[in-house]
Parts: C-alpha cells; structure tokens; sequence
C-alpha cells in the first residue's frame, strides 16, 4: 500500500507516478502506455494549437480509457526586440557559415501559446480529469472556467513562496520542481536561477509550508527516488528522463543516443535553447556559447534561429544545436517499454517503502 493515498484518490490512478508532460519528446503512445499501467498519463500542449491538443486526447482516449493531465505553459509572449535578434543572429552565424546555411534566411516562428481562451475551450469541450500549468497560472478569469469544470488543477512550484502563492490562488495539487529536473524551469515570481533548490532540499519544506499534496519533481528516476520523495513528505512523484529512453518516445537520434552515454555530469541548465532556462544535454553551442547568456532572445524566441541548425545537423547526425532536455539523474532510466518501467518502478518502490 502506498503511505500516501491522497493523489490516488483524486486523480483515480492506481500508483502516484506522475509521467511529465515533455513538449516535443513524447506524444499519445507514451501517455497512454504510462496510463494503462496505472500511471497519471500527462500530455503536453506547449507546442500545440488547441486542435491539436484536442486530436492528441482523442488519440489517447482511443487507446486508453484512463485519467488523463494535460499540460500547458503561462508565460508572457514576449515583444520582439530587433536588436536582441540581430545579436543573437550574429552570434549564430559562424555556425551558419560552417553548415553552409544562408545566414539571412528567414527564422522560422518559433512562438509557443500560453493557455488562452481557445484552450480553455478545448478543455471544456474534452473534460480531462487533470489540468496541469507550468510558469505559474492563468489569468483568473480561465482559472475559474477550468476550476468550474471539476478538474485537478496542479502548477510547479520551484520555491516554497511559490509553493505557497499557488495554495493561495486554489490549486489541488503543488508539483515541487527541483534545480536537477530535466526541461524548463517553471519559477514564475522570481527569474533567480542562482536561488533555485534542489528537488530533495524542496520538497520537505514544501511540504512543511503548504497543505496541498505535494508531487516530487527532479532526480526521481529510480525506485529509489520514489521512496525518498515519500519519505520526505511527497504524496507522489513526477518521472521525466527516465521515461525519454523508451522506445515510445519521441526524441531524435542524437537526443536518444546522449541517453545512452549520460552521466550524472552530462547536462547543464541553459537558456540558449529557446530564451528561458533549462535542463538538457550539454552539446557544442551551450559548451561554445556558455549555457547562460544575454544575447538569447526571450522565450521562445531563441529557437528560432536555431532551428535551421538543428536540422542540419540532426540530418548529420548531430545534437549539435538541439534542445535534448533531461535531468540530473536520466542515467537511472532504463530502454524498456513504458507501461513496464510504470510497473517496475511501482513494485520497486513499494517493496522499499514496505522494508
């Protein structure tokens, strides 16, 4: 028996494992085998329009009768800056040059909505069990149209006052999200990356500073991790990379194949990629560039640019300028289908809690 049933009450799953909703490494399939291990299915909406997102849950449904979370961003669209573009052109040139790219052709949009009211639509018209935000929340008026639907609300926190503001703001569920999870940081009161903390340092203060069930976000990638966010005070635990070296992901080649080499030293917190930081593999132009750096435009512009680089050297066979995000402990994961790693990672740690 899990020591904590208050997550498989309200998200009607048979384990608290939460799986992250991971824009752009993982679609339907891997949601829907994470589900039908008894698994919270996550399915993320960051680079979705809202009829996508909309085919994606008709997708799952069709594969698994099963609670399903779905996800979205709420950041600020930034205004464009075309001082900041040009820098951050020039600064990517030399690459260009090399790949033999036109270093003036157009940058694809690399734009990614936050909840709006088209997706709040969706989510009326779909009725997920679970609706989950990162970048804190929306703005009330969708808040309340969600709330008014019956659906778990739960949001990352990277700090105990952000932990506390979204207590404040009429979330369910606080999803604590440690300085060594994989992917973008989702602080959203203070941009001070050098304050962030460590998923095992956070979670017990979160939950010490909150009444709301606390999800353990970052470095859980074993049984091991599972039972020490329980031990903690955690009611359950978000899995990200680990899930990455399924054959039901999505990643590239070069993403799949730094998965097979990673050590615990392999990723950096960066904001290169796309304007706001994040965990992923280090490769040439965060290791060139340095991983933090004022010249990358804001969220997501940054992607843009890179994206004619990524190509390229993904059809080389090269990570090179691809956004590979994983965590901090993605070496722990295992190659084996995801409703078997759902399975493993359940009995694993529920034989360790039971010592």
């Amino acid at each position: 028996m899990w020591p904590d049933r208050r997550l498989l009450d309200l998200f009607r799953t048979e384990h608290p494992i939460v799986l992250a909703p991971m824009a752009g490494a993982m679609d339907f399939e891997l949601a829907a085998a994470v589900a039908e291990a008894g698994g919270l299915a996550s399915l993320p909406c960051a680079m979705l329009n809202a009829d996508q997102a909309r085919e994606q849950i008709a997708k799952f449904r069709d594969r698994a009768r099963k609670p399903l979370s779905v996800n979205f961003f709420c950041h600020t669209p930034p205004e464009l800056n075309n001082a900041r573009e040009a820098r951050w052109r020039e600064a990517l040139k030399p690459y260009y040059e090399e790949l033999a790219i036109d270093p003036s052709v157009p940058v694809p949009s690399s734009m990614r909505m936050p909840f709006d009211a088209a997706f709040c639509e969706m989510i009326e018209a779909m009725k997920p069990e679970v609706v989950s935000f990162h970048f804190g929340l929306p703005t009330a008026d969708l808040f309340r149209r969600v709330k008014a639907l019956g659906c778990v609300i739960m949001c990352s926190a990277t700090t105990v006052a952000e932990a506390r503001w979204l207590e404040d703001h009429g979330v369910d569920v606080i999803i604590a999200q440690g300085f060594d999870a994989g992917g973008h940081r989702g602080m959203f009161l203070s941009d001070n990356l050098a304050a962030q903390v460590g998923t095992f340092a956070l979670v017990p203060q979160v939950v010490d500073a909150v009444k709301l069930p606390v999800v353990a976000a970052g470095g859980v990638s074993d049984a091991r991790g599972i039972a020490a966010a329980f031990m903690l005070g955690a009611a359950g635990v978000q899995v990200g990379s680990a899930y990455l070296h399924c054959p039901e992901s999505k990643v590239s080649a070069p993403h799949r194949a730094a998965l097979a080499a990673v050590h615990d030293d392999s990723t950096r917190v960066t904001n290169l990629m796309t304007g706001r930081p994040a965990r992923g593999f280090l490769n040439r132009v965060i290791r060139d560039l340095g991983p933090i750096s004022d010249v990358a435009p804001e969220f997501p512009l940054a992607a843009g640019a890179l994206a004619p680089l990524r190509a390229k050297a993904e059809a080389l066979g090269s990570g090179d300028f691809s956004a590979m995000w994983a965590g901090q402990a993605a070496s722990l994961g295992r190659a084996l289908p995801a409703g078997e790693v759902t399975r493993t990672l359940a009995a694993e740690a529920l034989a360790l809690l039971g010592r």
